[in-house]
């Protein structure tokens, strides 16, 4: 395989990767940032945690989609995340048209 091969499917995986992420985002109500992953989930929890004089957070999530081209499976029932590095959280808007209920 070339690399000009390579590149080629590396940008095709991450455009399929892209039209997952907007075909599920609607479905979750946070979007967590951690310094390896990007993940859309429906319930978070962030604690900081101290260790012999180091702070690092604990991230454990529920109902979530992770932003990564190389899993085959990118959704997961729980996630716990360790990090040193920061974390950001941020609430979904709901969407603007609610689905009609049966």
């Amino acid at each position: 395989m070339s690399a000009e091969d390579l590149e080629k499917y590396e940008t095709e995986m991450e455009l399929n990767l892209y039209r997952e992420y907007r075909d599920v985002v609607k479905i979750f109500k946070y979007v967590v940032e951690t310094d390896r992953r990007f993940y859309l989930c429906n319930q978070v929890d962030v604690k900081a945690r101290t260790e012999q004089g180091d702070v690092f957070f604990e991230v454990s999530m529920n109902d979530a989609w992770v932003w990564d081209m190389y899993r085959p499976a990118r959704f997961a029932k729980h996630v716990k995340v360790l990090t040193f590095k920061d974390v950001n959280v941020e609430e979904l808007a709901p969407p603007d048209i609610e689905p009609p209920e049966d």
